[in-house]
């Protein structure tokens, strides 16, 4: 376990990263989880403690390195005053600013070495979009945050099995517009790097998929595997990368396949998260690779739908925390 805690950040109010943040503290013990802090409002988790008839007493730290000495018996809050209402299910853009500013405190703190790691809760953009924010999500402004000529990576992760999408946030109509050998290159340059010194992997093995069925069945279901997938494996291989591809996505993720790579280069969105979420929907993890930080997240939504009510799933989160100490600790070592 690192010795350092874990920022984790409160997520949009509205939604159910409190409650699995409650969650993750009650089962501490039992699961021996690395030690965090969550930057929140206190009076609202106690209140909503409250509401659910959970215990969980707080302790309001000044500091992240007072977590230490109160985590076994307290839930540690660095307090982060909310100024809006907090109605489960029901988001206030009063609240969007605080928000984002507990991002920014967190991220901060891990890149001045006062945490280990941050874990970020989910937000929801549409809010956030009315008072500004003009980023896809928080790949986009970790970066922003991470300082200039900083182009992160998005992997999603579960027991078994890493993707990595080179397209993100667009529109399906829209990959192969967006989609160049450049691209691939570098999603597969950071994967590779990020599995060799965060998960300690050596000579980590990558395979990269088809965009077209088939992967383009030899250009008769489209050519972007021959002008721009190929040549990009290609210059992998040949700056000594170990690269495999392209792989028919609808061959790639099946049992006997997955034990052969490390983590596969897909080409967007759907085609990355829909095996993980199929595989390992409540242990996944949201991992963002080329930060000079370790930044992980549940790999799930706010869940308006049931916020308030006690029942989300807090797995994902403490597979987030447990990845982030555990990327932490293998990252510090490498120094």
């Amino acid at each position: 376990m690192t010795t350092r805690p874990i920022a984790l950040t409160m997520g949009e109010p509205a939604g159910v990263g409190a409650e699995i943040a409650l969650k993750a503290w009650m089962r501490r013990e039992e699961l021996s989880l690395p030690h965090f802090f969550l930057l929140d409002d206190p009076r609202r988790l106690a209140r909503l403690a409250d509401t659910l008839n959970w215990r969980v007493d707080l302790a309001e730290i000044d500091a992240p390195a007072d977590t230490d000495q109160v985590f076994d018996q307290y839930l540690p809050v660095l307090p982060h005053p909310l100024p809006g209402s907090v109605i489960p299910g029901t988001p206030d853009p009063a609240n969007a600013r605080a928000v984002l500013t507990a991002i920014e405190t967190a991220a901060g703190l891990v890149q001045d070495g006062a945490a280990a790691a941050m874990v970020t809760n989910p937000i929801n953009k549409a809010v956030l979009y009315e008072t500004g924010f003009n980023h896809p999500g928080h790949t986009e402004y970790l970066a922003e945050l991470a300082g200039p000529n900083v182009k992160p990576v998005m992997m999603l992760a579960c027991p078994g099995l890493r993707v990595v999408p080179v397209t993100i946030h667009m529109a399906l109509r829209e990959v192969a517009e967006h989609l160049d050998q450049g691209a691939i290159e570098h999603a597969a340059r950071v994967t590779a790097h990020a599995l060799a010194r965060d998960f300690g992997i050596e000579n980590p093995q990558i395979v990269v998929s088809g965009l077209n069925p088939h992967a383009g069945e030899g250009g008769a279901m489209g050519r972007e595997e021959i002008e721009i997938i190929k040549p990009a494996v290609d210059m992998l291989k040949s700056e000594g990368f170990h690269v495999l591809g392209p792989v028919p996505a609808d061959t790639l993720f099946h049992e006997r396949m997955r034990p052969t790579y490390d983590a596969a280069i897909c080409m967007y969105h759907d085609q990355a998260l829909i095996p993980i979420k199929t595989i390992d929907f409540h242990n996944g993890v949201n991992i963002t690779l080329g930060l000079p930080f370790v930044r992980t997240s549940p790999d799930h939504g706010t869940a308006f739908e049931i916020a308030g009510t006690g029942v989300a799933d807090e797995r994902s989160l403490v597979a987030a925390i447990r990845e982030a100490a555990s990327m932490a600790e293998r990252r510090g070592a490498s120094q």
